[in-house]
């Protein structure tokens, strides 16, 4: 296992000028591409057709012949007339192939890598990276990102940086391609002049119980001063105050001691690894235990007095977490949206230090359908250009990684402009995913979790139906069974059973259970006729029609799910 030392974060006046220089060379081809987005998505769609024009797929669907177009608007014409929608399931056995060394499937060659996240099936989607994704779009977008930080705190890099990543490598496909996290690979793989910022080495997020690598990245960074955090999830905020709070002794005595607390589930050689980092630090020890006589509640405006920048995602379900450290940091921090991206598409940044995701189309090509017409069976798909402020749509991908027309399941709301370039906030998930903290769930998952339940514990259900209970970081099941007699530890072990099936379904899911960004569901027995009930009460409350009337089984609407209270089987 290579060991990479910490270091002291290099003279702020050189991280400045080192930042700046590439920050304002990737800004000016921003700033460029948003005199004229329609010029410049039109660019980019060209591009990447002319990229992957030689594979199996661009072969299939004519990108040599629409590259003929004269026209921007026939270039997008006769792209969409060639190219479907393509969602994950129809790219799979594409993926399948290039996994097993095939080249020039998707796109020419092999990946530089592969990002796994959930699907709607049980099958885990696995995302190529190319290489000229990989450099031309999250290299790129990782400087101007540092140094839009620079822009609106310039000692921002005076002290150290927590970064929670995933792990950069996880294994490797069958012909020895890897997959792992795009974050964790982001992370390794910044400029030398720059690691020396984190506040942990990369070897902590190898540990694979959740309690213990929060334990180690916390005991590790409240010794040091520390000016930055960087996680999408604001719920990870949340559980790394509460390691505080539930091991802040330990901290204390592991800094004073110089060591790392031995009740740990971490493998030993890792342990062996990570312990060789640490000296004795009395005096930072004493200071701990000094503002803990201070403050009951320690907070990380007690042990980081200069912190300045939290990123997280903000937008959609994740503002319900901010509430739960709202207080927690400085006042004067800068608090700015992770930005709109996935492992799909890293769509743009935010550069202003609010909320507002800058889309990039000099380096994605996007469409959209807007929100009134994504029932319709001919939606219209609009250009980048097209869109209006106020107004919410759909996305839709073509990127330099084999996703064309590429539904990203996501609907955005269009916030103004950064000169032509619209700029976005996410909305929510649709077509029947859930994700409160980036787990992904979608009900044919849910609904495929209570078949397995039902064969396991050889329960039948009659109905059934699951709420995200957005507060408190957890689902509630509800279940109808056919025997009436089944008693409530019955239905809890089922529940259970549906819990264990999703995390095998969903690995985003598993994830986040194991991190306990999402709490344990909680199970309830519903009376009999339950779903006929129910029914009733939306048509009289003029929520459908009787012929008409269309359930979703799994949900995130309070309104709906407080329905179901009455039903509970007493």
């Amino acid at each position: 296992m290579k060991k990479d030392k910490l270091k002291t974060t290099p003279h702020l006046g050189f991280i400045n000028f080192a930042l700046g220089f590439a920050g304002r060379a990737q800004l000016a081809k921003v700033n460029k591409a948003a005199k004229n987005c329609r010029k410049a998505t039109a660019k980019t769609l060209r591009s990447i057709l002319e990229y992957a024009s030689g594979t199996e797929w661009g072969r299939a669907h004519n990108f040599s012949e629409i590259l003929k177009a004269r026209t921007d608007e026939e270039l997008f014409t006769l792209y969409q007339k060639n190219q479907g929608i393509t969602d994950y399931e129809d790219i799979r056995p594409f993926v399948e192939r290039h996994k097993n060394g095939e080249e020039n499937i998707l796109f020419p060659g092999k990946p530089k890598m592969y990002a796994t996240t959930s699907g709607t099936t049980g099958k885990p989607k696995w995302i190529p990276i190319t290489n000229e994704y990989y450099d031309n779009v999250y290299n790129k977008m990782t400087k101007l990102w540092l140094y839009t930080f620079l822009m609106h705190r310039p000692r921002c890099f005076s002290g150290k940086t927590v970064s929670i990543v995933g792990k950069a490598i996880e294994g490797y496909a069958p012909d020895g391609t890897v997959f792992g996290s795009v974050s964790g690979v982001t992370r390794r793989d910044i400029p030398d002049f720059i690691k020396p910022i984190h506040s942990a080495p990369a070897e902590v997020f190898e540990i694979a119980d959740y309690t213990a690598r929060y334990y180690t990245i916390m005991r590790i960074s409240i010794e040091q001063n520390v000016s930055i955090i960087i996680t999408a999830n604001p719920s990870t905020i949340v559980e790394m105050q509460n390691n505080v709070n539930e091991f802040f002794e330990d901290y204390v005595t592991d800094i004073e001691k110089g060591t790392l607390n031995k009740n740990l589930k971490i493998e030993p050689k890792l342990r062996a690894v990570l312990e060789s980092y640490f000296k004795p630090n009395p005096a930072r020890a004493e200071q701990l235990r000094k503002l803990k006589a201070e403050h009951p509640v320690i907070l990380p405006k007690h042990y980081w007095p200069n912190f300045q920048i939290l990123t997280t995602w903000k937008c959609g379900n994740t503002k319900i977490y901010m509430e739960k450290f709202k207080e927690s940091f400085p006042e004067n921090m800068l608090y700015q949206e992770f930005s709109y991206f996935s492992s799909e598409c890293r769509s743009g940044l935010v550069l202003n230090g609010k909320d507002d995701t800058v889309l990039f189309p000099h380096m994605h090509y996007f469409e959209f359908v807007a929100k009134e017409d994504l029932e319709s069976e001919n939606p219209k798909y609009l250009q980048i250009y097209e869109l209006e402020k106020g107004r919410e749509y759909s996305v839709y991908v073509t990127t330099w990684s084999g996703l064309y027309r590429y539904p990203m399941n996501d609907l955005v709301k269009v916030t103004g402009f950064y000169k032509t370039i619209p700029t976005i906030q996410f909305i929510q998930k649709i077509n029947g995913i859930i994700s409160m903290t980036g787990e992904k769930l979608s009900e044919t998952q849910f609904i495929q979790a209570v078949k397995i339940a039902e064969e396991k514990t050889g329960l039948p259900v009659q109905f059934f139906v699951g709420f995200a209970d957005v507060q408190n970081s957890l689902y509630n099941f509800y279940f109808e069974f056919k025997d009436s007699n089944v008693t409530q530890e019955q239905t809890e072990l089922f529940g259970q059973n549906v819990d264990s099936a999703l995390k095998e379904l969903n690995i985003e899911y598993e994830a986040k259970r194991a991190s306990f960004r999402v709490k344990e569901p909680v199970s309830f027995q519903l009376e009999k006729s339950s779903f006929e009930t129910y029914k009733e009460r939306c048509i009289a409350a003029g929520k459908g029609r009787d012929g008409q009337f269309k359930l979703n089984l799994l949900m995130q609407d309070e309104e709906r799910h407080n329905m179901f209270h009455s039903l509970i089987k007493k």
